[in-house]
């Protein structure tokens, strides 16, 4: 003979519960009643007795499930956007928790690359781009010998990626004041090559300084400024779309650049 198992009857008070409220929090909260209960009162779980007075309500209050939906690359721009203003690129340095959350920032990017294969696609890399963040930092006594407290500011960063020629042309621009304000760039020549799917390394060419009163004024420094700004090394490619890059160097710096239609170079 067949046996046949018989489940037990599910009690009416878990079976009337609609399933999605089994997940859920239980929050007990105390209340007051000044109403006497003449008479039984009737409930859906049976009969209570004379004189019940209640003084604990049950409220259901639904469970979160915690879980987060990825945000976009775009919503994450845009917080880093909000991240970096009123910091300057970060040239003369940022606080530590600023910091922390730029590069939190950067990962989540990183973590989202829409373009795995930088050097395989060097057409998202190439053309102008300007300078909004970086962690090369010119501080204490390289701040002040180049002027940089007093007489002279710095302007906007410009790098030109020239593809089919191999060249990257870096510009900073610097604004000068004294009796005559002048306007003066340190352009930077280098050469790359490919060396995997997502790094280049970079040889320094050539530098200029103009006007020449530029030069005169950062010529005893000149290293110093060379020594910043010096391109040598190796760079990864860590994320590019038609609106943003960021790399990695050598040295451990973080560069982020955003797609410029300017060309001032």
């Amino acid at each position: 003979m067949a046996t046949m198992l018989v489940q037990p009857p599910i009690p009416a008070f878990h079976a009337n519960i609609p399933p999605m409220l089994r997940t859920t929090n239980m929050v007990i909260t105390h209340t007051s009643s000044s109403t006497t209960h003449q008479k039984t009162r009737s409930s859906r779980f049976g009969e209570c007795p004379p004189g019940f007075r209640p003084i604990f309500t049950v409220r259901v209050a639904e469970q979160t499930s915690g879980l987060v939906a990825d945000e976009t690359p775009t919503q994450i721009k845009t917080a880093l956007y909000q991240a970096l203003e009123g910091i300057n690129r970060g040239i003369f340095g940022v606080p530590s928790a600023k910091k922390f959350e730029i590069e939190g920032l950067v990962k989540q990017l990183e973590s989202q690359n829409p373009t795995p294969d930088p050097t395989l696609n060097l057409e998202k890399v190439g053309g102008c781009w300007k300078l909004v963040y970086s962690t090369i930092t010119i501080l204490g006594s390289r701040r002040t010998k180049l002027g940089l407290r007093d007489f002279i500011s710095l302007g906007d960063f410009y790098q030109n990626i020239e593809i089919a020629k191999g060249k990257a042309v870096n510009v900073i621009e610097f604004d000068v004041r004294g009796l005559n304000l002048f306007n003066g760039r340190l352009t930077i020549v280098a050469s790359f090559k490919k060396s995997s799917k997502s790094r280049v390394d970079i040889n320094y060419d050539s530098s200029t300084i103009t006007p020449i009163q530029l030069m005169n004024v950062f010529r005893k420094n000149y290293d110093i400024l060379l020594g910043i700004f010096n391109p040598d090394g190796w760079l990864e490619i860590t994320y590019v779309d038609d609106t943003m890059r960021i790399g990695r160097d050598d040295k451990g710096n973080i560069f982020i650049l955003e797609r410029s239609e300017e060309n001032s170079i």
